[in-house]
């Protein structure tokens, strides 16, 4: 039995046609399957947990197959869903804007060829995954975002703080956006985006310390990820040392560089030769902490609500189980 959701509205509605071809797909081969659709953010979790809620610890018990048509950040939410990645496997068919966990994996671009390679899927791939805790406290957060905030939470491609949270806390409620989808132009969202929020950046100072040991300090930075994959934000190759079976978080930290080299330095970062610039370095370690002089936007996988001042980071290795 595969349990399939579909979040409809990936890509302005593209996941919904996508999930109309595949149907007939599964209904030829006699393949079983119940399908769930999302309706609004946060909506997959709850799918998510009450599939996930009556898994036996039992070792010898099957692991529930996930199939989920959407972007990374549907992606995301399904994570958050998960009481124990021992006892699911999961598909991805990736039908969102910037898909760039699909882009690491180097997944087809065709949807039924995805979802056939799932299907014959016999031994299930370990990928690492990444978790953020807020080290703010609840009534802080509370205060700042509303009463359902998680303190914790897993991200599958990336988690960054300041600039590049700032631009996807826009790009998701961009109208622009939307229409750019349409016309095969998603990119260009982001790269738009991107320019009035380098515009607008103000200055912000970090510390950021490695594994509970060195400490870098930034008195300007216009963002830190932490990476379990190679691309983010539409194809921006930040990290293209990073590999998800090493159980390392790679890190790009953009610190003290002129706003009018970031302009010259950025389309670099699609190619991934952006950090030949001085002031974008690369980091790597299993944990980081990261504290800022001021509350910034933190995204995980592109999906954002809360605005933080000290988050830490850790790789949990071989934690995914994935069916590729």
């Amino acid at each position: 039995m595969y349990y399939i959701i579909v979040n409809p509205a990936s890509k302005s509605g593209r996941g919904a046609k996508i999930w109309a071809l595949l149907e007939p797909v599964l209904q030829e081969k006699n393949i079983p399957y119940k399908v769930f659709f999302s309706k609004e953010a946060g909506h997959v979790i709850k799918i998510v947990s009450s599939l996930t809620s009556g898994l036996t610890a039992s070792d010898d018990a099957e692991a529930l197959k996930l199939i989920v048509l959407g972007g990374d950040g549907t992606l995301n939410e399904v994570l958050q869903g998960i009481p124990d990645f021992n006892k699911v496997q999961l598909g991805y068919i990736p039908t969102g804007s910037s898909n760039d966990m699909a882009r690491d994996l180097a997944l087809s671009k065709d949807p039924a060829a995805v979802l056939e390679r799932i299907l014959s899927c016999r031994q299930a791939t370990k990928m690492d995954i990444g978790c953020i805790t807020y080290e703010s406290t609840s009534d802080e957060l509370s205060r700042r975002h509303g009463e359902n905030i998680l303190l914790k939470r897993y991200f599958s491609v990336s988690c960054g703080i300041g600039f590049d949270a700032a631009v996807c806390e826009e790009a998701l409620s961009s109208r622009f956006k939307n229409i750019l989808n349409k016309l095969g132009l998603g990119k260009l969202t982001y790269l738009t985006i991107a320019l009035k929020q380098l515009i607008a950046a103000r200055k912000v100072s970090c510390d950021i310390c490695l594994d509970d040991n060195e400490t870098i300090h930034l008195s300007k930075f216009l963002f830190v990820t932490g990476m379990i994959h190679q691309y983010e934000g539409g194809g921006f190759k930040f990290c293209p040392n990073a590999d998800f079976h090493d159980g390392i978080i790679d890190v790009c930290a953009i610190g003290n560089i002129p706003k009018l080299l970031v302009l010259v330095a950025l389309p670099t970062a699609f190619k991934g030769s952006h950090y030949r610039f001085k002031g974008i370095d690369r980091y790597a370690a299993g944990k980081l902490r990261i504290h800022t002089s001021s509350p910034l936007w933190v995204h995980t996988d592109g999906e954002v609500s809360v605005k933080a001042d000290a988050i830490t980071l850790t790789c949990e290795k071989d934690k995914l189980q994935m069916l590729l």
